[in-house]
């Protein structure tokens, strides 16, 4: 793979678990990052991380290869391949991060499609190129996550796991009614007081977003926090066309903005990015408004079915939040572990050597901020729900 923009690729080929022996023949096309972003657009299974605006600002010293998926005329799916540099120049590995993306998750063969993409990448970054492939695959509402169980069918090797893998998805397809029936007794209660308070809610334009930023900025001044989130690739966001732009929310009180939001959108799938309050916001429980009206819109302005909420970096605060949202229709589940892939012995241990590396960094910093922040704030909740950064 050459990374030339347009170069065709070897065929990938799956077998149909629905149709027998019969396999699926997919042709594989790199494209240019531009291109790339144009098609993925009105995918089901679109995600910010996949987007090449995204990554190219938050990994700027990785190679992107962006690779579509057809069969015959039809692009069924693709995946965002980043070339990650190995320490010490030993060598590359090519991380998949939630992907492949299937363009549409409602045709019969959909895992099978993935399944085809997935033997393609694994034929060639680890069999031709001698890399390890690592893919993490988005966690899924289905108790069963059938990509995952596929892939280590595939051979894949299970690799590092998020230190705090669970993901807080709210169901949109609901009634106002079944909504907030669906609510948790406590975050109903907190969102009837939050309707008292006088709070407005609106949709705001693009150019709205430097309000966002100094709301965002005096937050992170007043809480303190350690901000590990891809907030440097907002620009980036916003000036993309739609439906990959980001949607702007804020929560008004007394014509002042005391909460805001961003939301991605595109696919089946939406995607809490960002908030910010000010400290005006918690007293008025501005967070429950903000929310309640934001699952709402997304339900009647998307074709999503879920409202993905993120994590909560081990935050018991955050937990009962989000949980209370996600009721009793949603899904809290699990991002699966990385799942790997090598056919050379020297890749798969340089590159779990490099992702074991990587582990012990990322904990021992999360460690070390966890207790600067609670010295820094011992007078504070431990998190509130407008910190909820990916």
């Amino acid at each position: 793979m050459s990374g030339i923009a347009g170069e065709m690729m070897e065929p990938a080929r799956a077998v149909n678990p629905s149709a027998g022996t019969h396999p699926i023949t997919l042709a594989v096309r790199q494209v240019s990052g531009a291109e790339w972003d144009a098609i993925i657009g009105d995918f089901d299974e679109v995600c910010q991380e996949q987007m090449h605006a995204f990554a190219a600002t938050r990994w700027p010293g990785v190679a992107q290869e962006p690779l579509i998926f057809q069969r015959g005329s039809t692009v069924v799916g693709g995946a965002l391949v980043m070339i990650q540099p190995l320490p010490l120049g030993v060598g590359n590995m090519a991380v998949v991060k939630w992907a492949p993306m299937l363009a549409s998750v409602s045709v019969p063969d959909a895992e099978a499609l993935r399944a085809a993409m997935v033997g393609s990448l694994a034929k060639d970054y680890a069999e031709k190129r001698g890399m390890m492939l690592s893919v993490l695959l988005h966690a899924s509402a289905s108790e069963t996550h059938q990509g995952y169980v596929a892939l280590r069918q595939r051979g894949f090797r299970r690799g590092s796991t998020l230190l705090f893998p669970s993901r807080y998805m709210v169901r949109l397809r609901l009634s106002d009614e079944e909504l907030r029936k669906s609510f948790h007794q406590t975050w109903r209660r907190q969102l009837n007081k939050a309707e008292k308070s006088g709070l407005e809610f609106s949709r705001v334009e693009p150019e709205g977003i430097e309000a966002f930023k100094e709301l965002y900025a005096a937050m992170t001044e007043r809480k303190q926090f350690p901000d590990h989130s891809a907030y440097e690739t907002l620009d980036a966001l916003m000036a993309l066309d739609e439906p990959l732009r980001p949607e702007l929310f804020f929560v008004r009180h007394e014509g002042e903005t005391v909460a805001g939001a961003l939301v991605f959108k595109a696919g089946k799938r939406t995607v809490y990015l960002y908030g910010a309050t000010n400290d005006k916001a918690l007293p008025l429980r501005a967070g429950y408004f903000l929310h309640w009206h934001v699952i709402r819109w997304l339900r009647d302005h998307t074709r999503a079915d879920w409202y993905d909420l993120g994590g909560t970096d081990g935050f018991q605060g955050l937990h009962q939040f989000k949980s209370g949202m996600v009721g009793t229709a949603g899904a809290i589940r699990p991002v699966p572990p990385v799942l790997n892939y090598a056919t050379s012995p020297w890749a798969g241990f340089i590159g779990t050597a490099a992702f074991t590396a990587r582990d012990i960094v990322q904990h021992t910093r999360r460690h070390i901020d966890g207790l600067r922040s609670s010295k820094a704030r011992p007078d504070q909740e431990p998190y509130v729900w407008d910190e909820s950064f990916k």
